[in-house]
């Protein structure tokens, strides 16, 4: 069953066990959009007018790479690239949204399907990228799976330049603006994945991913 439709029917039995019914639900939602409009954000840090520069600055703070292309249909040459400078074959697993990339030409073998335990290399875009932090966000989707940013050795990340916000509270916002609400299935991701549990020493790929490369997109052709 799909969490949303699981989620609507224990809260209407839960509802129904309290004596509440339909009216009662819209017209709570309703108090809690007021409230929602009436208080205004907490106080946020300034990050300044350039976005981009400061996603730069964040994202290799926290030891993510990045590069830069001028188009999409730049993106597949430039990560053959990477995939050559480190080793890495030219073979990868990659979210649907990214079918019309012309991967073939640029001597990658990709397979648009979640990835699996054998599979070292996930292409992706991201819903957005936050620009305080360096952080990447994604919202999960039936083409779009979380597993990709959690599961291979080596993460790339395709990331449209107008997709960069400001804070996290910006990134929400956005989120209800085009999905309607912030989904059930949304990581934020800032850099490799690493742990200190051991004696205080920083470990890169622990529980994810210890590469995460950021391939930044901007122009839409």
């Amino acid at each position: 069953m799909e969490t949303p439709l699981a989620r609507e029917r224990i809260l209407a039995r839960i509802r129904q066990q309290q004596g509440r019914d339909d009216a009662e639900k819209a017209a709570e939602v309703h108090e809690a959009d007021d409230w929602l409009q009436r208080h205004p954000r907490g106080p946020l840090p300034d990050i300044g007018t350039d976005r981009l520069a400061k996603f730069r600055e964040m994202a290799l703070r926290m030891q993510s790479t990045l590069d830069e292309v001028p188009s999409w249909h730049e993106a597949p040459a430039a990560i053959a690239r990477y995939l050559s400078a480190h080793a890495l074959g030219p073979s990868a697993v990659a979210y649907e949204t990214l079918k019309r990339l012309p991967w073939q030409d640029a001597g990658i073998t990709v397979e648009h399907r979640p990835p699996r335990d054998e599979d070292l290399v996930s292409l992706t875009d991201c819903f957005c990228a936050v620009a305080e932090t360096g952080s990447l966000v994604f919202a999960t989707s039936p083409g779009t799976w979380a597993t990709a940013h959690l599961l291979p050795e080596t993460h790339v990340v395709l990331l449209d330049v107008q997709r960069i916000v400001g804070c996290q509270e910006d990134a929400f916002d956005l989120m209800r603006a085009e999905l309607g609400e912030i989904p059930r299935g949304f990581n934020t991701v800032s850099g490799p994945s690493r742990t200190g549990d051991i004696e205080q020493t920083i470990v890169l790929g622990a529980h994810g991913p210890y590469r995460v490369h950021v391939v930044i997109v901007h122009g839409s052709v």
